[in-house]
């Protein structure tokens, strides 16, 4: 059963017919410089020919629009100075953007839309903000102990398990598209849909043949698959892909040059440290499966005994001889995504 997350109930309003605009901003409170989610948007300052900065009065939000090419910005709500990402989508075709919102609205480590103001060629759309996200926050542990990364895996499971139980494919799931929803950092949701993919029904297959994601997450089969591949399976390799980078610090599978990264992918060439508890080992190992109907799906994966039973007493920690080289740490960058969407040397 899925949990409701109290909130407000999500409206849809018409903004003014006419947008305000201002050349300077007007008495913002304490609109706070630092908006941004999990990962900032990039703001274009140029010292020449700069962008002129809009700041944008719709119903009861001041937004600010650093550049107007950007689809993602701030905005602060006047009457109560609460803090929210705002996205700009084009009216004609918003719904179909928002599709996966709408499917997987409700459940407490999904995001949810707050509210929707449609102007007159736009539609303004505003989230809660968030407090940094998963794979910032393995960067700065180096790796994550059993008990906090249990219960931090688990939502992120629930999570995986309700978007594919309401017919939502990721396709690019990682460490980043998680954050944190208190500044406390406990609790998790997933921030980002916009890659993600709404089944018609029920019925309909999950196969897909287009080649997306992140290279380090990206599943043995997209890499060969020549006739399609299921998407639900290849979301739940990442999703082993998370949980190994959050017990060990790396990912299972790097290397700076991608065509070496997808050898070791293909080949299933990885191994889990010694001081990786038994249960966490095989879950992570039911997921990392080459053949992808071997793989766990995500309710089994709640149900796997690391997430059912108690914790098992962890050994003293042991020195471990760590090898020096680009594979020992979450590396701060990520491969450009069209190196699997667009490149057409990538292997078939």
């Amino acid at each position: 059963m899925n949990r409701q997350r109290s909130r407000p109930r999500l409206q849809i309003s018409h903004g003014p017919k006419k947008k305000v605009e201002y050349e300077h901003p007007p008495d913002l409170g304490n609109l706070s410089p630092d908006l941004q989610p999990c990962s900032p948007p990039t703001f274009c300052t140029p010292e020449d020919g700069a962008v002129q900065e809009q700041f944008l009065v719709i119903g009861k939000y001041v937004i600010h629009q650093s550049n107007p090419s950007v689809e993602c910005c701030t905005a602060i709500d006047k009457t109560t100075g609460q803090e929210f990402i705002c996205k700009v989508l084009p009216l004609c075709k918003y719904r179909q953007n928002l599709a996966p919102y709408f499917a997987t609205d409700g459940h407490p480590n999904i995001v949810s839309i707050w509210e929707i103001i449609l102007g007159q060629t736009s539609a303004y759309v505003f989230f809660e903000r968030g407090y940094g996200d998963l794979h910032s926050y393995v960067r700065e542990k180096k790796k994550i102990k059993q008990a906090e990364a249990r219960e931090l895996a688990r939502q992120v499971v629930a999570a995986v398990h309700h978007c594919h139980e309401n017919g939502v494919i990721l396709r690019d799931l990682k460490l980043r598209k998680f954050v944190f929803k208190d500044a406390e950092r406990t609790e998790l949701r997933l921030d980002g849909l916009d890659d993600a993919i709404t089944l018609e029904d029920d019925e309909a297959s999950d196969t897909l043949t287009d080649k997306h994601g992140c290279p380090a997450y990206v599943s043995p089969e997209i890499l060969s698959a020549r006739n399609g591949y299921s998407g639900k399976c290849a979301d739940l390799w990442s999703l082993g892909v998370m949980i190994y980078t959050m017990l060990v610090g790396r990912y299972p599978f790097h290397d700076r040059e991608p065509i070496a990264l997808f050898g070791k992918i293909r080949r299933g060439a990885y191994k889990i440290p010694d001081t990786v508890p038994a249960r966490a080992k095989c879950l992570v190992r039911n997921l990392l499966r080459r053949e992808p109907s071997e793989r766990l799906s995500a309710a089994e994966a709640l149900d796997h005994p690391w997430f059912t039973r108690p914790l098992m007493v962890e050994p003293p920690n042991r020195p471990v001889l760590v090898q020096k080289g680009v594979d020992q740490t979450v590396p701060d960058y990520d491969y450009p995504m069209e190196e699997i969407s667009l490149d057409s040397s990538l292997p078939n």
